[in-house]
């Protein structure tokens, strides 16, 4: 038994929580929003974010950063991906080099398009850094369910510790060296589900969908081997995987987010609406950067924010994508 601090008391920080106490691992759980560490205590349910599962009597909620984070061996970040810079700086004057750290969110942070882990390596000045992604909805976790995900490090010891850890009967946990596939793919492809909640709201079939995902897939790789990620990473359970998952399932805020916008309601009414965040819309922003910055095309992103912010009706960014110019399906035909 260890004793680990989570940041952040959402859908995901709480699902976290109930994991890694029936792990019997001693668990505190830090959230800066008092309204909600007084729900979690009194109730110990998320009836918000995560309505119906109940969170172990042995699991702390505070608000006051250095308790939670006293004595702990590993921290787990589990905030939305906007809030993990400031989030790694509250936490920096009290964790020393040794702690373990378990980022669980998917991003990439738009001003500087950086990936989780540069961001945090970055504020702490560690490299003990594990990302701990895949196919894993909260509501799916919390209760229970089979489930498998990928422990990512540059270091190997801190890769296994971390799946030792997470390890259980109901989540199984790989690990994989490639950090940068591994985080890109699990951020990127919130902006293919994105797109794919639009298909569905704009009433294209099975066909178009298919197409969406195959072809998302292949601009995400193309773009995650321009900067030095493993193409294989990509048919993985954070690359295919995680696609899959986030653009055909009822828990998928992204696609819930799609499917309102291409009903026709606006961005902002639409990220009001689902009442979560929604991480596609600022992962599409950073993906649409980097590919510019690394001379990668990737038309799919490039409509999904001529859509998003240039106020494109989704039906013209899809037609024109389809009258595109002839392509081979395999970049390198051998022909």
């Amino acid at each position: 038994m260890i004793k680990i601090s989570i940041i952040g008391a959402g859908s995901w920080g709480t699902a976290l929580s109930i994991l890694l106490s029936n792990n019997g691992h001693n668990v505190s759980v830090w959230s800066i929003i008092a309204e909600e560490v007084d729900m979690l205590k009194s109730c110990r349910e998320h009836k918000q974010k995560l309505p119906g599962a109940i969170v172990p009597a042995d699991v702390d909620f505070t608000t006051d950063l250095k308790t939670c984070l006293d004595g702990s061996q590993m921290v787990v970040f589990a905030p939305p991906s906007d809030k993990i810079r400031e989030a790694s700086a509250m936490v920096s004057p009290y964790i020393g080099k040794e702690v373990v750290i378990v980022i669980c969110s998917k991003g990439i942070e738009e001003s500087t398009g950086l990936r989780l882990s540069q961001v945090v390596e970055q504020e702490l000045g560690t490299s003990r850094i594990v990302a701990l992604l895949g196919p894993s909805h909260a509501e799916e976790v919390a209760s229970g369910l089979p489930t498998t995900v990928v422990s990512s490090s540059r270091h190997r010891r801190d890769a296994e510790f971390v799946q030792d850890v997470f390890m259980s009967s109901c989540f199984r946990v790989y690990t994989n060296s490639d950090i940068i596939g591994v985080e890109l793919g699990a951020a990127l492809k919130n902006v293919i589900a994105l797109c794919c909640g639009i298909l569905d709201g704009l009433g294209y079939g099975d066909n178009c969908k298919a197409a969406l995902m195959t072809r998302g897939l292949t601009e995400i790789a193309r773009l995650g081997k321009a900067m030095g990620a493993s193409p294989e990473t990509f048919s993985g359970l954070t690359g295919m995987g995680d696609l899959i998952v986030t653009c055909t399932s009822k828990h998928s805020r992204n696609w819930k987010a799609g499917f309102l916008i291409g009903k026709g309601m606006p961005l902002e009414k639409a990220l009001d609406e689902v009442k979560m965040v929604v991480e596609g819309v600022m992962a599409a922003r950073a993906a649409h950067n980097l590919s510019i910055k690394h001379g990668i095309s990737m038309p799919i992103v490039e409509q999904a924010c001529q859509i998003l912010f240039n106020g494109k009706s989704p039906s013209e960014a899809v037609d024109l994508l389809m009258k595109r110019s002839k392509k081979n399906e395999i970049e390198d035909a051998g022909w």
